[in-house]
């Protein structure tokens, strides 16, 4: 008998529970087609820059905390018009979206000591994007001996800093 009902065998691991993923993981909130309408990369934009996780704006593009990072201080640069190919970006939007990768990975070494940097798109769902219809790149700051064992058996990512917290480090960072 256990102690509480669906606990399983006792054994001698820890459990680190992350029922938040759980949205993420069923596609909540996740828009489907190219409407625009219930998209978060156009709802961000109209939030302030706390509630949004937004790190800095540009003209045509903006840089945003991922909300569900691979690790600390995973950022997206995403153009605020709507659109889902690389080849449909204007001139002006290719060359902010590109000067916006260049400052997000000097912010990021500079408030992290990141040393290396995971830099792409995922261009189309069968290519793994996450929201295809609203086209964005990430920047994944990486440290020596940052895969463990947690997302290689565990399928879990140990973040040890809050997103608000870590928003404002690369905001400060941005400015500086």
């Amino acid at each position: 008998m256990h102690d509480q009902e669906g606990a399983g065998e006792p054994d001698n691991f820890e459990r680190l529970w992350t029922p938040h993923r759980m949205a993420y993981i069923k596609g909540e909130n996740k828009p489907v087609g190219t409407d625009p309408e219930g998209c978060p990369f156009d709802a961000i934009p109209a939030m302030s820059d706390e509630d949004g996780l937004i790190v800095a704006r540009g003209e045509v593009v903006y840089a945003v905390l991922n909300l569900y990072p691979y690790n600390s201080g995973h950022l997206m640069v995403v153009p605020y018009r709507h659109v889902s190919g690389y080849d449909e970006l204007t001139a002006a939007e290719v060359v902010e979206l590109g000067a916006f990768t260049q400052r997000a990975v000097r912010a990021l070494r500079e408030a992290s000591g990141a040393q290396g940097f995971n830099v792409g798109m995922n261009l189309g769902q069968v290519a793994g994007a996450g929201i295809a219809a609203h086209l964005h790149q990430h920047v994944v700051p990486r440290w020596g001996g940052d895969t463990n064992f947690m997302p290689v058996v565990a399928r879990t990512k140990v973040l040890p800093q809050l997103l608000r917290d870590t928003r404002r480090l690369l905001a400060d960072a941005w400015r500086g």
